[in-house]
């Protein structure tokens, strides 16, 4: 029992290391921005990872089928569409603003699932929406206390319905392929998507800066090979409760980075706007589990102290 608790608490460690290298990468992608146009940078990031991924995971990949592929690019449409209105977006907004837009992908979850599977959202969801909407609001209000959300904005939210899409048909193709294999394909098939996209509508590649090397070298290797290694891993031996909890936090941690890297400026309302946000996503996620699971641990401690008076 011990065993599987240390396990557990190891595993909620390194999802938090996860959260931290995905809010990190809110950053490090406003930064390569400086220095490579949107879908070259997607392109250069999701080919190299597949390709380094494909060579880790060789042996699984060899199993690969049609279908695999298939089921790869119906999920690598979604991808490419939530990370190209993310990432062109993100030229437009702040990353603390971004961060908080893009998780609320997780309220709109169980409405996509209501959508496609007939199962219709419960209370929590009900309740996440309209605290979410509310934080939005607060989240773009100006001084003058005038909602203004910019391009940026809007694409951001768009890119968050694309997110929760992807979340929701990698649930759906998960139980008919093998998950490396389509985590693989679905990165390769967004890379090439990006390529061709950059070709036709972006101006020529001219190489990329020293500084903005290493902002892609961030996001290639640690938010999107390591993170998913570390994600994968960790899932195993986590509390689904935990998961949902700690994998909030990765806006928080993009807000967080934002203010001590870029320096940007949070003022009263958008706090507030992102306290909404956040507590609208903990309750999708996790229905309060974790409050009931406190208070029956209260009381069973109760039960075992009121039968200890009694005797």
């Amino acid at each position: 029992m011990k065993y599987k608790t240390k396990k557990s608490l190891l595993a909620d460690i390194a999802l938090l290391f996860t959260t931290m290298i995905w809010g990190g990468g809110f950053v490090a992608v406003k930064d390569a921005l400086n220095s490579i146009t949107p879908l070259y940078m997607m392109a250069v990031r999701f080919l190299i990872a597949s390709i380094l991924m494909a060579l880790i995971f060789f042996k699984t990949i060899k199993k690969i089928t049609k279908k695999d592929i298939l089921y790869g690019c119906i999920v690598g449409i979604f991808l490419f569409t939530g990370f190209a209105t993310q990432t062109i977006g993100l030229q437009y907004t702040t990353v603390g603003k971004q961060a908080f837009l893009t998780a609320t992908y997780v309220v709109i979850i169980p409405f996509l699932v209501w959508a496609v599977e007939k199962k219709r959202p419960d209370i929590y969801s009900i309740f996440s929406t309209i605290l979410a909407l509310s934080g939005i609001g607060f989240l773009n209000l100006t001084d003058g206390f005038k909602l203004s959300m910019n391009f940026g904005d809007w694409l951001t939210l768009i890119c968050a319905v694309f997110f929760a899409a992807h979340i929701v048909a990698i649930s759906h193709f998960s139980r008919k392929s093998n998950p490396i294999i389509l985590s693989v394909t679905q990165m390769l098939f967004t890379g090439i998507l990006s390529l061709i996209s950059a070709l036709l509508f972006e101006p020529k590649f001219n190489g990329i800066s020293k500084d903005g090397f290493i902002s892609i070298f961030y996001l290639v290797v640690f938010s999107t090979m390591i993170a998913f290694l570390i994600q994968n891993i960790a899932q195993k031996y986590a509390h689904p409760n935990h998961v949902g909890i700690i994998l909030c936090l990765e806006s928080v941690f993009g807000a967080i980075l934002s203010i001590i890297i870029l320096n940007e400026v949070f003022t009263s309302h958008m706090i507030l706007g992102c306290m909404a946000i956040f507590i609208a996503i903990l309750i999708s996620e996790t229905k309060l589990n974790f409050i009931k699971t406190l208070f029956k641990s209260k009381e069973k401690v109760n039960a075992k102290n009121s039968i200890k008076c009694s005797e």
